[in-house]
């Protein structure tokens, strides 16, 4: 009897157990990036670290993820994608133990660093399953995405509800760590090695000018209020690392393979979408560290806050997730009944609302979570029809660059965006007395101030979108497969 019908059958069954495993892991990656934002409070209070300097659990994860996951992206082409996967999967497990057990907060940051491979999990999952099984590919991709999402939505709500239950931080945090450790094993047996290898270098000399430009300018920016804007220090580091980032705009143009390829904004009219991508980055990951503080704030000790549980804050923040579920869901929709810049305009001008009206009725939780969800749905209507426009526009073999420059503006504005709220935060502070000791905390002037700056940016995002031409843009079927670089995290 022959024995190709098993060894197909065979094939097949290897190939959906692999990306059975794949989405599972992708859930994993969602459930991890939705963990950190429900325990903020408490991390703070573990670390006696303050609301405005826990902004930088988020922006440092954020930094780091855009000078190392184009080189993650690169060194799977090379070496090989599942490689790089397990790899990268390690490093995150590493960087949750480090979270988990850090003995202060600047070494916490420094875990939190070490997580930013999560981001290139969904780029080299998209690479082995469109090589596994390429008539499936879209469908496949189509599940990754929707896990990624999943996964965020029950982060958040199981974090919380760990820490209601538990109230040990460190057993909390370990959650995450061990799950990633559990896949490290998984991945390299189950996951088969993709076998097409492309040529080319690492520019390692643009990531190392991208990641000491940022470090420079947000440590300086971070770091002006307390040694003060005059210091020496302080225009040190701005003003060198403003240099250092110019200088890494020269040699990327100068470079046959960089880390960011400029030239091709130009060749597919990209500057535009760019700028949007990068604005939706700047509030919608900007915003996320403010939501969750303020939800945890007391407001009889404070004078503001919902005063919630770790439980319901998590909670909240899901609402957020679900709501960004729903509308990248049926954003090609949405983008075919309006168009897709007026639908663009639609999801900023819901967001903008959703902001608004947190600054004006923000004193009660069933409001707040309505605000929320509003949120959630017109940052997921951006998420959702801004990278097709994208990768419509790019030329045919620029597509995965233009996708991975979408990726690293929307992060790389969050990060920047998460340390200047960082210093907002920092400056506008008011004495509260709770028992007999008084300290200062920020006040909620500077939240209120947070949401209005994202709702500006929001409106410029609606201002600018109807000066993005009518030019067909691929459908949903057609840019599900969208390539490597592209990684959509829900809003936590």
């Amino acid at each position: 009897m022959s024995t190709a019908p098993h060894t197909g059958t065979r094939r097949t069954t290897g190939t959906s157990a692999a990306v059975g495993f794949l989405i599972v892991m992708e859930f994993g990656s969602g459930l991890l990036q939705g963990w950190y934002p429900p325990l903020l409070t408490s991390i703070g209070q573990e670390h006696g670290t303050s609301a405005a300097a826990l902004n930088w659990v988020n922006a440092i994860f954020l930094l780091a993820s855009v000078a190392c996951v184009p080189i993650i992206a690169k060194l799977g082409d090379m070496y090989g994608h599942r490689r790089m996967l397990v790899a990268s999967a390690a490093a995150v497990a590493v960087g949750s133990f480090v979270v988990a057990f850090a003995p202060s907060f600047a070494v916490l940051l420094v875990g939190r660093a070490l997580q930013a491979p999560l981001i290139a999990f969904l780029p080299l999952e998209f690479a082995i399953v469109r090589h596994r099984a390429p008539d499936r590919a879209g469908r496949n991709i189509g599940h990754l995405i929707g896990a990624l999402t999943g996964g965020v939505i029950v982060g958040g709500f199981v974090a919380g509800w760990f820490m209601s239950r538990i109230d040990n931080l460190t057993v909390v945090l370990l959650v995450p760590g061990v799950m990633l450790a559990l896949c490290v094993p998984v991945a390299h047996f189950l996951v088969r090695e993709t076998t097409v290898r492309s040529a080319g270098r690492i520019d390692w000399a643009g990531a190392a000018l991208l990641s000491a430009g940022l470090l420079m300018v947000l440590g300086g920016v971070s770091n002006g209020n307390a040694i003060g804007w005059g210091s020496p220090l302080i225009i040190v580091l701005v003003a060198g690392g403003a240099a250092t980032l110019a200088a890494f705009a020269v040699v990327e143009n100068r470079t046959v393979n960089p880390l960011i390829d400029f030239r091709v904004l130009t060749k597919g009219r990209l500057v535009l979408p760019m700028l949007i991508a990068a604005l939706l980055g700047a509030q919608s990951f900007g915003s996320q560290a403010p939501i969750s503080l303020f939800s945890r704030a007391d407001p009889n000790a404070y004078g503001y806050g919902l005063g919630v549980s770790a439980t319901i804050a998590g909670l909240l923040l899901s609402i957020t997730a679900t709501g960004a579920f729903i509308a990248s869901t049926i954003s090609d929709r949405i983008a075919r009944a309006l168009t897709p810049r007026y639908a663009v305009a639609f999801g900023a001008l819901v967001s903008a609302a959703a902001y608004t009206a947190m600054i004006v009725s923000h004193d009660g939780v069933l409001a707040f979570s309505i605000w929320l969800f509003l949120l959630g749905f017109g940052v997921g209507t951006l998420t959702g029809v801004v990278p097709a426009i994208i990768v419509g526009r790019a030329p045919e073999d620029s597509v995965g660059i233009a996708s991975g420059i979408y990726n690293s503006s929307r992060t790389g504005a969050g990060s920047i965006a998460g340390a200047m709220f960082t210093l907002l935060m920092s400056s506008l502070v008011t004495s509260v007395t709770v028992g007999e000791k008084t300290s200062s905390i920020s006040s909620f002037t500077s939240y209120a101030t947070v949401w209005a700056i994202c709702a500006a940016l929001c409106i410029v995002i609606a201002v600018l979108s109807p000066f993005l031409d009518s030019r067909r843009t691929r459908t949903a079927s057609e840019t599900t497969a969208l390539p490597a670089g592209e990684n959509e995290p829900a809003p936590a």
